[in-house]
């Protein structure tokens, strides 16, 4: 699961709402998958990224390389863009959980691939 990917899931656990986001990511296993740089891809999902969530997620990887905000004119900054393209798109959690801060069910990670799946009585009806 790459962390772009992390930005954007939440929990939907019932009577959780918007407090199901950021999912708290625990990783047993992460790789580095080198990815073609694509500058303009880059630049386009940075204002889609939830920052914070971001931040987080790098300092639990322990990812130094992501400010605390993104730079500005990053749009024309190809270091920056290059750290962000590396922490958004080669860094793979294979294995691990993610975790709904308002209810604490665990949502496993494996092969990359995190399970959102729930029971029935855990869905909104």
């Amino acid at each position: 699961m790459k962390l772009l990917t992390h930005n954007l899931l939440s929990s939907h656990v019932r009577g959780v709402g918007t407090r199901g986001f950021p999912l708290r990511l625990q990783a047993t296993e992460v790789r580095i998958n080198p990815v073609e740089f694509n500058p303009e891809f880059v630049a386009r999902m940075i204002p889609k990224v939830e920052w914070a969530a971001l931040v987080q997620a790098a300092d639990t990887l322990n990812l130094a390389e992501v400010p605390k905000e993104p730079t500005e004119g990053y749009e024309h900054d190809e270091t920056f863009l290059r750290k962000m393209h590396h922490v958004l798109l080669e860094v793979d959690v294979l294995e691990g959980t993610l975790q709904c801060p308002e209810s604490g069910r665990l949502f496993p990670i494996s092969r990359g691939i995190p399970n959102m799946l729930l029971n029935d009585e855990e869905t909104e009806t």
